[in-house]
């Protein structure tokens, strides 16, 4: 396995699979563009195998932190350490870049993700909800 930063938009499009939906090269090259965003890709034999992106928050009392937006492992690579990996790799990138933490949100049900993230020795701060506002809506 080889993990490396993604730098261009050819990069992102071809770990596309690895994405909730279909990338968009407008929307690829905003994020490549956009100051703090990064993605790092988990190649096997060549091919993307998995993914993590991470997003630094900035405020002026507390300095940057790393948000581990998402974790995707595809489905024939699952359970080989990759999601533990790149989890570590994004944890030492945010180190490289100042970070003072780094922190994910993930649902509690999840087990595959809550495992992941334990194994790369993240430790839980307890109940965590989440609202969200849907901008598309009329």
């Amino acid at each position: 396995m080889d993990i490396r930063r993604a730098t261009t938009v050819d990069e992102l499009i071809a770990a596309e699979h690895l994405y909730d939906g279909p990338a968009r090269p407008e929307w690829a090259q905003r994020f490549l563009a956009a100051d703090g965003h990064l993605m790092l890709i988990a190649y096997v034999g060549g091919a993307p195998a998995g993914m993590v992106s991470g997003v630094e928050m900035r405020h002026p009392d507390k300095g940057t932190e790393m948000c581990l937006y998402e974790l995707s492992v595809h489905e024939g690579f699952r359970r080989r350490g990759i999601g533990r990996a790149l989890t570590e790799a994004l944890r030492e990138v945010a180190r490289e870049r100042g970070c003072y933490d780094m922190w994910v949100g993930v649902d509690t049900d999840n087990e595959p993700a809550l495992a992941t993230y334990r194994s790369a020795g993240a430790g839980d701060d307890g109940i965590f909800t989440m609202r969200t506002w849907d901008l598309t809506a009329d």
